[in-house]
């Protein structure tokens, strides 16, 4: 008699989630060469220290709108569902097999109510991608993103300031339309976003990680 294996989705396993994601994975890859623990302190003075625990650590957030950029998934939403159900998303973020996944609301408020009308989610996505020219990871073998996103010089195997500042903002703006598309959905007013001009090559030059560099 053939074994139809009917509870095979409900035996237990112990399981290690450093063995379920493939050595030679892109995150992993991002993981091991860029450092993203610089995104707690720069965001510090955007939390109070006295209210407690945030709902999401904001290392962990940009972790995930980075996955989101990278992957070209470009609501908070349709992120989160992702997370919840791939294995090295999770594995990327920290969180476990059984770990809860912070709901979309609570990313996207935490990401509007704290930075609406700031550069902090571009500078943090510059920093990003400074470090990932630092290690060469931007000539296409690392990574990478199709023509809507990070966009490399081919001739030159380069990514200007210029580019990813407007690649920046072009992903957040994607976010903020997604959450407006949702709350009219669900018969609610759209949020009002302030905007900050995108700075370029042209514009005065700034280094916001003096101590990095």
């Amino acid at each position: 008699m053939l074994n139809t294996g009917t509870n095979r989705q409900e035996k237990m396993e112990l399981v290690i989630m450093e063995n379920l994601v493939p050595k030679d994975h892109l995150l992993r890859k991002i993981d091991r060469y860029i450092d993203f623990s610089f995104i707690n302190e720069i965001c510090r003075p955007y939390y109070c220290e006295n209210i407690g625990r945030p709902a999401i650590e904001p290392e962990i957030m940009f972790r995930m709108l980075f996955i989101g950029y990278l992957y070209g998934i470009r609501s908070e939403t349709r992120l989160v569902e992702e997370v919840n159900v791939n294995i090295a998303y999770r594995w990327f973020l920290g969180y476990g097999l059984e770990d809860k996944i912070p709901d979309a609301s609570v990313i996207w408020q935490n990401r509007i109510r704290r930075f609406n009308g700031t550069d902090i989610p571009r500078r943090i996505f510059n920093e990003i991608l400074r470090q990932a020219m630092e290690h060469k990871l931007v000539d296409g073998k690392i990574l990478y993103s199709d023509s809507t996103h990070l966009k490399a010089n081919a001739n030159k195997n380069k990514y200007t300031e210029e580019t990813a500042n407007v690649e920046s903002q072009l992903y957040i703006e994607d976010l903020n339309k997604a959450v407006n598309e949702d709350r009219a959905k669900h018969g609610k007013k759209p949020l009002k976003f302030e905007e900050k001009p995108v700075k370029t090559d042209d514009d005065d030059d700034e280094n916001y990680f003096d101590d990095n560099t």
